[in-house]
């Protein structure tokens, strides 16, 4: 099925305009019963050129909605705080500022923004002690530890962020399977150091 020049017109389609009585080719197509969503990208209608125009003159996309959802839904920060990765009250455990504790997105990014920014001042600050490459530095960063450390306070850090992340440890939740994944890489770096007592 290709597209034409005419935009939304889908050619060679052996469909029928929907609309009862009419013979046309369906070649446009239009909402259907069922919206997109998570089970997929939903059902069309489909229809021709003249009955189209007249689905599309009638559609309300905000029939079914109550007034507030109307209101949000024209929002210009509508869907800011959609539930992803990042906007989870869990978003903060690295250290980060967690996206749902702001009402407003440009706050949100600034202080994400801040936090990034302070990050690399830190590792930045540890490499320059001279006694931590920059990886190191960033390891430490990782494990949430200072420049006061020896082997023995990063064992026992170690020892905490598994028990925290790992499934085996935490009553089987795997959603901070990729953050062990770096806690053990930044231990296995850091155990190496020379820098360490």
């Amino acid at each position: 099925m290709s597209q034409s020049r005419f935009h939304g017109r889908f050619e060679d389609s052996d469909r029928i305009c929907e609309r009862p009585g009419c013979r046309e080719a369906g070649e446009f197509r239009a909402p259907g019963f069922r919206s997109g969503g998570f089970d997929g990208p939903g059902e069309y209608r489909w229809f021709c050129l003249e009955h189209v125009r007249e689905f599309n003159a009638g559609y309300d996309w905000f029939e079914g909605m109550s007034a507030e959802e109307i209101l949000n839904a024209q929002s210009p920060a509508s869907g800011w705080r959609t539930e992803s990765p990042s906007f989870r009250p869990t978003a903060g455990v690295d250290g980060m500022p967690r996206w749902a504790d702001f009402n407003d997105p440009l706050d949100a990014i600034g202080a994400r923004a801040n936090g990034i920014k302070s990050r690399a001042q830190r590792e930045a600050v540890m490499a320059m002690d001279g006694r931590f490459s920059r990886d190191e530095a960033r390891a430490l960063e990782t494990m949430g530890l200072g420049l006061d450390i020896d082997r023995h306070r990063l064992r026992r850090r170690y020892s905490e962020l598994v028990r925290r992340y790992h499934p085996d440890r935490n009553g089987g939740d795997r959603k901070y399977e990729k953050r062990l994944t770096r806690v053990v890489e930044a231990y296995q770096l850091l155990r190496k150091s020379s820098a360490l007592s």
